[in-house]
């Protein structure tokens, strides 16, 4: 059976800008939408459901901050990648702890983009009326992941989580004890290599410990290794 399109929304107020990106995105497969300012931004994410979300940081009416915090907010996971054209390192920090899943700076090649749109996009082929069966379930503790479900619980309330940091914990919980680096989880979960910065994986650490430790300030389950890297505790 034929997969539905995947739809990108580009929320960016430089209409050339617009125009280029949703061409090279076409021309890969996927429909888009578009928003020249903040509040159409929102309003499309919130009401068209859109798999992935091109978000510029400098925009009329609402920045790209506001609206990546107002979807965290309200519960939605979509993947969100923030173009910004400032070169400002808090910059890229708030943007990903705002919950945006990547970060690019611009100016960026569309071969580039195009690969972070494809490595950020989860492609979901289960049914949602399935029910996984108790042998599918991960626990640790309080904790329990889903893998068919793509969802997180602990103590039985759900745990709502972006697309990467589902991502991050389930790599992490289901090779329990193994230590990765900062890059081999780059490129296990972004799915990408990255060469430089990486506080991508820092930053969605930190947020997801706010949402699974009992004590982020002090883990008992995503343990640091001091020079190595992050594990799961076994």
């Amino acid at each position: 059976m034929e997969q539905t399109k995947k739809t990108i929304l580009i929320v960016e107020d430089e209409r050339a800008i617009v125009d280029i990106i949703k061409f090279n995105l076409m021309r890969e497969g996927y429909d888009t939408l578009e928003a020249l300012d903040g509040e159409t931004g929102l309003e499309l994410a919130r009401t068209k459901d859109p798999d992935l979300i091109l978000l510029d940081v400098m925009l009329p009416k609402m920045n790209g901050f506001e609206i990546c915090t107002a979807l965290r907010d309200g519960g939605s996971a979509v993947p969100i990648i923030m173009l910004t054209a400032r070169e400002e390192e808090t910059d890229k920090v708030f943007g990903l702890e705002a919950g945006a899943d990547d970060y690019m700076t611009k100016p960026f090649s569309m071969r580039e983009l195009m690969a972070r749109v494809k490595a950020n996009i989860r492609r979901r082929n289960f049914s949602y009326g399935a029910s996984a069966g108790a042998g599918s379930l991960i626990t640790a503790g309080s904790l329990t992941v889903n893998p068919v479900t793509f969802t997180v619980t602990k103590n039985g309330s759900p745990v709502e989580l972006t697309q990467k940091e589902y991502d991050l914990l389930h790599h992490l919980i289901t090779a329990r004890g193994v230590v990765f680096s900062r890059e081999e989880l780059m490129q296990k979960v972004w799915n990408y290599a990255y060469f430089g910065d990486m506080r991508t994986v820092d930053v969605t650490i930190r947020r997801l410990r706010e949402k699974i430790e009992d004590d982020p300030g002090k883990p008992a389950l995503i343990m640091t290794k001091r020079g190595v890297g992050y594990y799961f505790a076994e």
